[in-house]
C-alpha cells in the first residue's frame, strides 16, 4: 500500500505538466518539468494524506497503474502510519482509546499519528500490537 498511480499530463496552458491521483482525488499538484513534476507529485501525495488524517478517514488502497499513468510511492514512514490510520478506522478505535491500550498519553499518540513527526518502527509496532495487529517488515 505505498505506491500510487498519477497521470502527468502537459498543461497547454503553462507548458508544464498537472499531476493527479485517481484513487487520492485530493492529491492534486503542477510544475514546470517532469522531474519537478515527479517530485512535486511526492510532496502532493503525502500532504494529501493530512487530509485522511485530520478528518480521522481511511486512506483508499491504490490500484492498479493504468496505461499513462506512473507510480509515486509514499516514504515507508509515511505508509506505516496509513496502514496504522486505517486499521484504527476499520475497528473504530479513537486515538485516546489507542493511547490507553499503549498505556501511554493522549499526546505520544498524537505524535504517532502525525505524519510530520518521527515515529520510530517499534513505537508503530507497538501501536499495532494495541489493536490486535502485527506490523512485519519485508523485503522485496
Amino acid at each position: 500500500m505505498s505506491s500510487y498511480p498519477a497521470k502527468f499530463e502537459p498543461d497547454k496552458a503553462s507548458g508544464g505538466f498537472v499531476v493527479t491521483f485517481r484513487d487520492v482525488p485530493e492529491a492534486i499538484t503542477q510544475a514546470d518539468t517532469l522531474d519537478e513534476a515527479r517530485r512535486a507529485a511526492a510532496d502532493a501525495l503525502v500532504t494529501a494524506m493530512d487530509f485522511y488524517f485530520e478528518d480521522g478517514r481511511a486512506v483508499p488502497p491504490p490500484s492498479k497503474a493504468r496505461k499513462g499513468e506512473e507510480l509515486v510511492e509514499l516514504p515507508l514512514s509515511v505508509a506505516g502510519k496509513v496502514l496504522l490510520l486505517n486499521e484504527l478506522v476499520a475497528q473504530k478505535v479513537r486515538p485516546a482509546d489507542l493511547a490507553k491500550r499503549m498505556n501511554v498519553r493522549a499526546q505520544e499518540v498524537t505524535r504517532i499519528m502525525d505524519l510530520n513527526h518521527l515515529t520510530k518502527i517499534d513505537t508503530l509496532a507497538q501501536a499495532f500490537l494495541a489493536v490486535g495487529r502485527r506490523l512485519e517488515l519485508q523485503v522485496a
